[in-house]
C-alpha cells in the first residue's frame, strides 16, 4: 500500500512540473499581447473616423483651375443714363359754341406760288416737331457710360450665419450691413466657446474704386481691438499694433470689406467670372497690407440651414511661399449674390466657418418678381396716352 495515494503522477514526456507551468506563461503573455494590439487599432480606427467626419461637409476641392485671366483693380463705371420720361400732353379745354356764321362777300383767289415764289415768313411758320429735332443733341454728344468695372453694391441687411469650429456647430454670427448710398459700414461678430465673440468692424464710404475703408477694427475674444485707419489725404495705412505706416492704394480693402467688394463686382457682372479668373485685391490686416489673389473656382452645390442653393466659389491663392492660411467664399444669386458660406482655415488646421442661416429665395418666386419689375420699367418708361377731352378730341 503506498503512503502516498494522491501524488500526481509524473507527465509521459519526462518533464518535470515546474517545466511544464514555465512554458505555459510565455504562451499566456503573448495572448494579452495581442488583445492588447487589438484594442488598441480598434481606438486608432476609431478616432480616426471621428477626425474625419468632423470635417465640413461642404470642404472645398484641394487643387484650383489653372489662371486664365488676371484682373487688376480699376475704377468702377458709372451708371448708364436712364432716358427722360416723356411727358403727356395737358388737356385743352372744351371750345365754346362758335356764333352762327355771318354771309361774307365771296374773297378773291389766292394767287398761285410755286417753288420759285419768295415767301420771308416761312422761318417763322416751320412746324414744333422740325423745331424739336433740330434742338434735340446728336447721339453722339450724349454721355457714354465708362468702361470701368460693373459695380452693384448690396443693399442693407442683417446676415444671420451659423457658425462652425473643426465642423462642430457652434452659436449663430452676424453680419451687420449698412449700405445708404454714400457711406457704408459692416460689423462681423462670431461668438467662440471659451474665447469670447471675434468682432471685426469696418466702415468707410464708397468712391470712384467701389467700398473704400477709413477705419477697420479687430477684437479677439477679452482682447484690447486693433485697429487699422486709411487715410485717403496722405495715402497712407497707419495701425495702432505697430508703429510703421503703409502705403495706400486705390481701391484698398481691409480683410472683411474685400468680402462686400468681391459680391459688389460680382453683382454688377455676374458673367465675368468665370472658373479660372483671378482678380487681385490690395488688402489691409490690423498690422500689414497685401496683395490677394482670388481665383473663381466655378459653381457648386452649398448645403445650408435652408436647403440646397447653387452658389459661386472663390479661393484666395497663397501669398506667398509654404502659406497654409486659407481662405474659400461662395456667393449665391439665390439671395442677391451675397455670402452663403465663409470658411477659413487656420496654419494648425483649425477651420472657423459661416453657413448662412435664413431661407433662400425659391427661383420661381424671384423670377415672377423680375418679370414683374421689368414690366413695371417698361411701363415707366412707355410714353403715356394722350389724354382725351370730354368734346372727344385729342
Amino acid at each position: 500500500m503506498s503512503l502516498f495515494p494522491f501524488r500526481r503522477p509524473r507527465p509521459a514526456s519526462g518533464e518535470p512540473p515546474d517545466a511544464a507551468s514555465e512554458s505555459a506563461t510565455p504562451r499566456r503573455w503573448g495572448r494579452w499581447a495581442l488583445a492588447v494590439l487589438i484594442v488598441a487599432g480598434l481606438h486608432w480606427s476609431a478616432v480616426r473616423w471621428i477626425e474625419h467626419n468632423r470635417q465640413p461637409t461642404n470642404a472645398p476641392p484641394e487643387a484650383p483651375p489653372v489662371q486664365v485671366e488676371l484682373l487688376t483693380p480699376k475704377p468702377i463705371a458709372p451708371p448708364a443714363p436712364t432716358p427722360a420720361k416723356q411727358a403727356a400732353p395737358v388737356p385743352t379745354p372744351p371750345k365754346p359754341a362758335a356764333p352762327a356764321p355771318v354771309p361774307k362777300a365771296a374773297p378773291a383767289p389766292a394767287p398761285v406760288s410755286t417753288a420759285a415764289t419768295p415767301q420771308p415768313d416761312a422761318p417763322a411758320q416751320a412746324s414744333a416737331p422740325a423745331q424739336a429735332q433740330a434742338q434735340a443733341p446728336s447721339p453722339a454728344s450724349q454721355p457714354v457710360a465708362g468702361s470701368g468695372d460693373k459695380f452693384s453694391v448690396p443693399p442693407t441687411g442683417e446676415l444671420r450665419y451659423d457658425t462652425l469650429v473643426n465642423g462642430m456647430m457652434n452659436q449663430t454670427g452676424t453680419i451687420h450691413w449698412i449700405n445708404d448710398g454714400q457711406h457704408y459700414e459692416m460689423v462681423v461678430s462670431i461668438p467662440l466657446p471659451f474665447v469670447g465673440p471675434y468682432v471685426y468692424s469696418s466702415k468707410g464710404h464708397i468712391d470712384g474704386f467701389g467700398i473704400a475703408p477709413e477705419q477697420y477694427s479687430e477684437q479677439r475674444g477679452r482682447r484690447a481691438a486693433d485697429i487699422a485707419i486709411f487715410n485717403r489725404e496722405t495715402k497712407q495705412i497707419v495701425y495702432t499694433k505697430t508703429p510703421q505706416s503703409q502705403p495706400l492704394a486705390d481701391g484698398a480693402q481691409d480683410r472683411f470689406s474685400v468680402v462686400m467688394q468681391l459680391a459688389s463686382l460680382v453683382r454688377g457682372a455676374p458673367d465675368k467670372y468665370k472658373p479660372g479668373v483671378t482678380r487681385q485685391f490690395s488688402v489691409a490686416d490690423n498690422d500689414s497690407n497685401e496683395i490677394w489673389p482670388i481665383e473663381t473656382v466655378g459653381d457648386e452645390t452649398v448645403q445650408a440651414r435652408g436647403g440646397f442653393t447653387t452658389a459661386r466659389h472663390f479661393t484666395r491663392l497663397p501669398r506667398k511661399e509654404g502659406d497654409r492660411r486659407k481662405l474659400d467664399i461662395w456667393l449665391a444669386p439665390s439671395i442677391g449674390w451675397l455670402p452663403v458660406r465663409i470658411l477659413q482655415t487656420e496654419p494648425n488646421g483649425m477651420q472657423i466657418e459661416l453657413l448662412w442661416a435664413g431661407n433662400f429665395t425659391p427661383p420661381s418666386t424671384a423670377g415672377q418678381a423680375a418679370a414683374s419689375g421689368t414690366q413695371a420699367a417698361s411701363e415707366e418708361s412707355a410714353p403715356a396716352a394722350p389724354a382725351v377731352s370730354e368734346s372727344g378730341k385729342p
